[in-house]
């Protein structure tokens, strides 16, 4: 019997245990944050542990750090927990791409920009959008505050394999379709807890064409699916990426070993899904979770369960209406999900010559520093700042409600996040889930349009 991709990392990185019980991994590489961080830290002061593998520890700030005037924290919580972690850096040897710094950015962005993701490495963050690295064909994962501290101490983590389970993806998608609207469609029709217990692989010749940045997209929600990992086996493209990068000098040593990393012909997969895409509409979610959602030109669903009503409560919405009925206020154009160069190039083409609608509030967080100078370089923030976008600082900004950036209460928000959940980007938020292209058409045209009619 054949291996699977995900078996063939996992394999290779088990350090002790059987298979159908917990075993210990090795780890090769651990970001770390702001948030999580601090009582990992604490703990091996109070055991009077060492850090491991320094090398191994990359650090960055990402979720409290404002977007407008970066140096200046009002939130207290916010400023202490950024503070700890430089002195947790300093204290114990670990590289941090710093305030300011031109590597800083989102974890799940400056780990890829800098080389330091590759294929065939397990990487963990106390993060649960740590999937988006299994884009490269890595095991790449969320973890808590006290596995955080395991590796820390031991640079191992004890897991239990989970099952696999392919979604092979093909077909061409329609102009004014995105990675975004697969995921976004994947988790409409299958819930938010398919995934659960197995390692997804995305595979298909709508993967192969895909770029890096649209692969991390789809990896990047696996989470929302229910699945910790999600995988997409390294080819040309990917090593086109990794090529040349910082942190990426064993270049030349690895690539041998990285062409092995692919499902065999005869792999056993415990579940399969396949879809065609080839007549896939944008999405727009409703509710409060990522399953909440429908293709554009469908009505919401009628209610089903207490889940269906509080969120149609919350949202202010009701069965029946469509996604162009919903009165917006804010658009959000960021996130680890979508703010990436290619996600401002596609906005910024339907934005370029139009105004922001005048009951739209709209702003655009590149993900990382590197981002916001590539972006700069090309003159997207002119075309942005000119139709009437804010043009930010790079962080997590208004993904979640942990800075300053947050949607008002009760007004509805098109964000290119990767979560809607009560309260996820403010209190009383509400927020739909969308490609950056309609995060950008809702911006000039005040309401949800087909994108694919706005798209040339």
């Amino acid at each position: 019997m054949g291996l699977t991709l995900f078996d063939k990392v996992w394999n290779k990185h088990v350090l002790h245990g059987n298979e159908g019980e917990p075993q210990l991994l090795y780890i090769d590489l651990h970001l770390i944050h702001e948030v999580t961080s601090p009582q990992a830290f604490e703990g091996l002061r109070i055991q009077n542990r060492k850090l491991r593998r320094p090398d191994l520890t990359f650090a960055t700030l990402d979720h409290n750090v404002p977007t407008i005037d970066i140096f200046n924290i009002k939130d207290e919580i916010a400023n202490k927990q950024i503070t700890t972690l430089q002195k947790n850096a300093k204290d114990f040897g670990v590289h941090i791409f710093d305030m300011g710094s031109d590597e800083q950015g989102i974890v799940h962005m400056v780990g890829p920009e800098t080389g330091l993701t590759q294929p065939g490495k397990t990487i963990v963050c106390g993060d649960s959008h740590t999937a988006t690295h299994g884009a490269f064909g890595a095991i790449a994962f969320g973890i808590g505050t006290s596995e955080v501290e395991h590796v820390f101490a031991t640079q191992t983590l004890w897991q239990t394999k989970p099952k696999n389970l392919k979604i092979d993806i093909n077909g061409q998608l329609p102009t004014g379709v995105y990675a975004k609207d697969i995921i976004l469609y994947l988790i409409n029709q299958y819930g938010v807890d398919f995934g659960t217990g197995y390692a997804l692989e995305f595979t298909g010749e709508t993967i192969k064409s895909l770029s890096m940045e649209a692969r991390m997209t789809i990896c990047n929600m696996a989470i929302e699916a229910g699945a910790k990992y999600g995988m997409m086996q390294p080819d040309e493209i990917t090593f086109e990426y990794v090529k040349g990068r910082p942190y990426a000098s064993n270049f030349n040593q690895s690539i041998d070993w990285w062409r092995t990393l692919y499902s065999d012909e005869d792999a056993h997969f415990d579940k399969v899904i396949e879809l065609d895409v080839s007549n896939l509409e944008p999405q727009v979610t409703w509710g409060t979770n990522p399953e909440m959602g429908v293709n554009f030109s469908s009505p919401f669903p009628e209610i089903k369960d207490s889940n269906d009503e509080r969120a149609y409560h919350y949202m202010g919405l009701k069965p029946g209406q469509k996604a162009e009925d919903i009165e917006l206020g804010y658009v959000f154009l960021g996130s680890c999900t979508n703010a990436r160069l290619s996600d401002l190039l596609e906005a910024s083409r339907i934005v370029k010559g139009n105004k922001v609608h005048p009951n739209i509030t709209a702003i655009v967080v590149p993900g990382s520093r590197k981002v916001k100078k590539e972006a700069e370089a090309l003159g997207l923030d002119v075309i942005f700042k000119e139709a009437g976008f804010e043009w930010r600082e790079p962080g997590c900004s208004m993904c979640l409600g942990m800075n300053p950036d947050q949607v008002p209460e009760g007004v509805h928000c098109a964000s290119t996040s990767n979560r809607n959940f009560e309260g996820r980007q403010g209190k009383g938020a509400r927020t739909h889930l969308v490609s950056p292209a309609m995060a950008a058409a809702v911006a000039i045209n005040g309401r949800f349009v087909d994108v694919r009619k706005v798209v040339v």
